[in-house]
Parts: structure tokens; sequence; C-alpha cells
């Protein structure tokens, strides 16, 4: 069914005293990350099992209540948040559409898993969740306008104005990825061919090098000429489509996390440059530059935070 449950338990739940607790889960392309959390944001037990393919909703609800079931075998957790690889509707409760899952339109998820586990649940986006989680205990702490991205299998986006996540008027807001980048590039799931997704995802890294980005990684941690230069290259094209969102945005701090973070520290340097010689100072005055703090674990904590807010009291 999946990989046995990994983490701790915190030794007050074993002691017998059961810590209140609520499920944060991460829908992914590839995996389903859940985690029990506490009001405080700390993981007491985490659990990955992959994603089912073809990922259609039936097939994905199937698996997440086995995963919960396994998580959660006496029922405690008090709420459930999902992150989404798409947007949700304003209310939380429909998946409107997940562009690189199969079959994922209006689906009703909240409600389907509201039946099988008697648990009030929420879904998000899952950048969104990732930003939630920055901002609540993360590299977003201290800022009140900041944009987050992450650049994972495709590239998501997070919005925070004045403290409050911006989803706008249908919940739809803050896909960072899918601006333009160039109208004459890539096909695009989203239909915007040339998005800055098929520059800056892993399937576009794949599609273009045949490589993976934690190749590239570690070809450069080895000095290896072609892989810094990829990675320059990357950080040019990456800095290109944040320069448009500064523009609009002038946010506080621009957050990147996701897996091709891990290689931050070989393209920030390009990345900046090229922000510093399209942006005019004005927009960019004291903007500060980050890598997410949480890791994998951001879509769950955002998740959880959620989750929360749906517990009484």
């Amino acid at each position: 069914m999946g990989k046995e449950p990994k983490g701790t338990i915190e030794p007050a739940a074993i002691a017998g005293r059961q810590t209140p607790y609520v499920l944060g889960i991460d829908l992914g392309g590839t995996a389903i990350k859940l985690g029990r959390f506490d009001a405080a944001g700390t993981c007491l037990q985490s659990l990955s099992v992959p994603t089912p393919q073809p990922a259609t909703p039936e097939a994905v609800l199937a698996q997440i209540v086995a995963a919960i079931a396994q998580l959660d075998p006496h029922h405690q957790a008090q709420a459930i948040g999902i992150g989404l690889p798409g947007p949700a509707d304003i209310t939380g409760r429909i998946a409107i559409i997940a562009i690189n899952l199969s079959n994922w339109h209006q689906i009703p998820l909240a409600d389907w898993l509201e039946e099988k586990t008697g648990n009030p649940v929420i879904l998000a986006n899952d950048a969104n969740c990732a930003g939630i989680g920055e901002v609540w205990l993360g590299a977003g702490r201290t800022f009140r306008n900041l944009i987050l991205l992450t650049l994972g299998t495709g590239v998501g986006g997070a919005v925070f104005l004045n403290g409050e996540l911006f989803v706008g008027h249908n919940g739809a807001a803050g896909e960072l990825g899918l601006i333009t980048l160039n109208p004459a590039g890539p096909q695009c799931n989203s239909g915007n061919d040339g998005s800055l997704e098929q520059y800056a995802s892993i399937q576009a890294i794949r599609r273009s090098t045949g490589r993976e980005p934690h190749e590239w990684g570690q070809l450069a941690e080895n000095g290896d000429t072609a892989a810094l230069e990829f990675w320059q290259h990357y950080g040019r094209d990456l800095g290109a489509g944040l320069a448009s969102l500064i523009y609009v945005l002038t946010p506080e701090a621009v957050i990147l996390g996701g897996g091709i973070s891990a290689s931050a520290k070989f393209f920030f340097p390009a990345m900046r440059a090229e922000i510093e010689r399209r942006v005019l100072f004005s927009s960019r005055q004291r903007l500060q530059l980050l890598q997410a703090e949480l890791g994998n674990q951001a879509g769950m904590v955002g998740a959880a935070k959620l989750a929360w807010q749906k517990v009484p009291g």
C-alpha cells in the first residue's frame, strides 16, 4: 500500500496523554505526503505513499483514505487539510482542476473525504499551503508582502498581501508558474504555451536536458562546467519570470521552495543578476531572495494550519 510510517510519535502521546492533532496532506503528482500536527505545528508522525497512476480522483481518494487509516487508526484527528496540485474553489470544498493529474475537473473532494472519515476537511492549492507553512513557521515569518514559488514537478505560487493569502474572487489566483515567459515556447497543459513552468519545472528540465535536477545538482557540486552553465541558464530564465511578478507585486521577499531549490546556491547568483538587470530599483528596493526553510514538509504544514482553522475554539 505504501511505505511504513516515517517520523516519531511525541513522548506525551506514548505516555497516554493524547495531544490534539490534525492531519495535513500534500497531494503531489508522484507522492502523497501526510502528517499528524499539533497546534504549534510540530509533526508528530508522517507517512508518504505513492500517488496512484493514473491519478484519477477515485484512485487518489482511495489511496488517501487508506493512508489516513494507517496514520490515524483510532480516528482521533480533529480535522484534515489537503494541498492540491491546482486551485480549489473559494470555499475550500472543490478541486477545480489539477492540470497534471487525470480527469480532475470540479471534484468535490472535501465532501467525498468527509463522508469516508467523518472529519471536517478543507482544500487549498498546494503552493498556497506551502506559502502558509512558510509564513507560519518558515522563511516568511517576518514579512507581510511576499511571493513563494515551488519549483517541483510543476511550478506553483502563493501571494501574500498585507499579511493575507491572496486567492482572488474565485479562489484560483496565484498560479505564478503559468505566467508567460516565451509566447513561442513549449506546450503547457494549462494552454499558456511558453509558461514559466515550461522552463523552471522538473518536467521542463527532463524534457530539455534528459537529466534530473538532482543529477545536475550533483554534477555542479563536483565542479562540472556543463552543469554550472546549466544552472546559470536556469537562473536567468527564473529571474526573467520573477521580474514580471516583482513589477506587479513589489514584494518584500521572494521565497523559493520545492525540490529544485536544493540547488539554489548554483542558480541564485544568475537569478539575482537577471532581476537586478530587468527590474527598476524602485520596484525591488530591499527585496530579499530566500530559500524556503521547511523543505518537503511545507505543504503538509500549511495544510495542517488550514485544518486547525476548522477546529472549534
